[in-house]
């Protein structure tokens, strides 16, 4: 592979790029699914190939190919150039690219037990156990249970002189309980929605889950909610639990400070930002209690990885400190225009795709709070918990969320079940409502492997640490 790679960078340059590099990764997934005591999907595949990017004429190019052979090496590589000469002819500036080590490594993902070595028939026993207990449950009218499994093998190779091999194994898996009258449709997940939990580990980390333990309460709660109260209309205290906090943090975030947006290079999918240069260390994003950082180097994250696709070390940042915007996620690219070096924030979710700026682990740090002394201070008030839905504006300012479900806190206490909760809010406001953060003991990350970017859309995995929070005077009741 490293002769390869090489070549593809000696015919490129040969050929007239000032800067290439290639991408071979090979991506093996496994996924599985029973729903209703049927398997509705078991299958496995594997993807294979290369892309190679470079700049000629001061302007980029783009190919790849699934056929990793010499001849077509040598010809996509030759393409590569001749689309960046093509695009040259059009250009509006030269690219202009920040400094980067040159690196000679290599990274394997820690893996405790190897995901595709456990016996089929062993992971359906662990769905099905789950399942069953949902499915038998008096009042559901859905059961699901899933896992996923990856590996991917990438080398990166670089005109510059750099050549790293990485190896990562990722793991997911989640349960979920649905039930229905007439029109009224309720639903419970864990360990989240939208497909559960997943992380850079081994098979591990989908035993870790328990999913059978969980099954009964997450049943018989989507079976309550058919009967619970519906979330009142107006302003009030809410407190949101570690996951729905992690998909606010993603959406109202992470998005924002992707420098591709705020530059108007990523506009077409839900793209640009709020968040334009003149905001940098002076917007008061939150209160002073909120801190958000970028780490691509937290054990066991699905963001994590050694080095992104431009070669890059994982970085550990501040976004925002002590309430107040500090950072973007950055190229190699977009960071000269703040006068810096690239963050390492580049990445493709296939050989076929181009690199994008994309989250790593973004993060709520936690606070000094705790969730049971959150809701003894709040006299009538929600607790909201697992998202349900959300929307958000292209500039990533006024959103609206749902969660499964909530609960009424009425003088420091939880009461009745609340169904259909959901809550809105411009994103700079809703953050300087924070006044709570639980701590470290009730922090956790949680991986997101749905985060769409890019046409053609790109899927990335990422993750967010959250601990439960605190938000004062909230919309709540949007549309009742």
């Amino acid at each position: 592979m490293k002769e390869l790679a090489l070549l593809a960078l000696d015919v490129a340059k040969t050929h007239g790029a000032t800067y290439a590099d290639i991408r071979i990764i090979e991506r093996q997934n496994e996924a599985i699914i029973i729903k209703n005591g049927r398997v509705e999907e078991l299958g496995t595949s594997t993807n294979y190939g290369f892309g190679i990017r470079v700049i000629a004429d001061g302007a980029w190019g783009f190919a790849g190919s699934f056929l990793v052979e010499r001849a077509e090496i040598e010809r996509i590589a030759r393409l590569a150039v001749d689309t960046a000469k093509a695009s040259a002819l059009v250009k509006h500036k030269n690219v202009t690219l920040a400094p980067a080590p040159i690196i000679t490594d290599s990274f394997t993902s820690p893996v405790q037990k190897d995901p595709f070595n456990v016996a089929i028939q062993d992971k359906l026993a662990l769905l099905s156990e789950a399942e069953e207990i949902i499915r038998k449950t008096p009042g559901v009218s859905i059961a699901s249970a899933s896992m996923e499994m990856a590996r991917q093998k990438k080398i990166f190779a670089s005109l510059e002189g750099s050549y790293i091999e990485q190896e990562t194994t990722e793991c997911g898996a989640g349960i979920h309980a649905m039930a229905i009258s007439g029109n009224d449709i309720q639903e419970r997940s864990y360990p989240n929605s939208h497909g559960g939990d997943s992380a850079t580990a081994g098979y591990e980390f989908i035993e870790s889950l328990d999913l059978g333990k969980h099954a009964a309460q997450i049943a018989e709660e989507a079976v309550q909610l058919l009967t619970a109260k519906e979330c009142p209309s107006g302003e009030m205290t809410i407190i949101l639990d570690g996951s729905q906090l992690a998909l606010q943090v993603h959406e109202s975030c992470g998005h924002p400070v992707e420098l591709d947006r705020v530059l108007g290079m990523e506009a077409s999918f839900a793209g640009t930002s709020f968040l334009t240069l003149e905001k940098l260390d002076k917007l008061r994003y939150g209160s002073p209690i909120v801190n958000i950082n970028a780490d691509a180097t937290i054990p066991g994250a699905l963001g994590t990885f050694a080095y992104d696709d431009e070669g890059i070390p994982a970085q550990h940042f501040d976004i925002v400190k002590d309430g107040m915007f500090k950072g973007y996620l950055t190229s190699r690219e977009t960071a000269p225009i703040l006068e810096q070096t690239s963050n390492g924030c580049m990445r493709a979710d296939g050989w076929g795709r181009l690199p994008l700026i994309r989250m790593t682990n973004i993060n709520l740090l936690p606070g000094d709070s705790s969730l049971a002394e959150m809701i003894d201070d709040v006299k009538d008030g929600m607790y909201l918990s697992t998202n349900r839905s959300w929307s958000i504006d292209d500039k990533r300012l006024n959103f609206q969320f749902a969660t499964e479900i909530g609960w009424e806190i009425k003088n420091g206490k939880l009461g009745a079940v609340i169904k259909n909760p959901n809550y809105t809010g411009l994103t700079p406001e809703f953050w300087n409502s924070c006044d709570a953060i639980a701590g470290q003991d009730e922090w956790r990350v949680w991986g997101l492997a749905n985060c769409g970017k890019g046409e053609p859309m790109q899927v990335s995995h990422v993750a967010h640490g959250a601990a439960p929070a605190r938000f004062r005077n909230v919309k709540v009741g949007v549309g009742r």
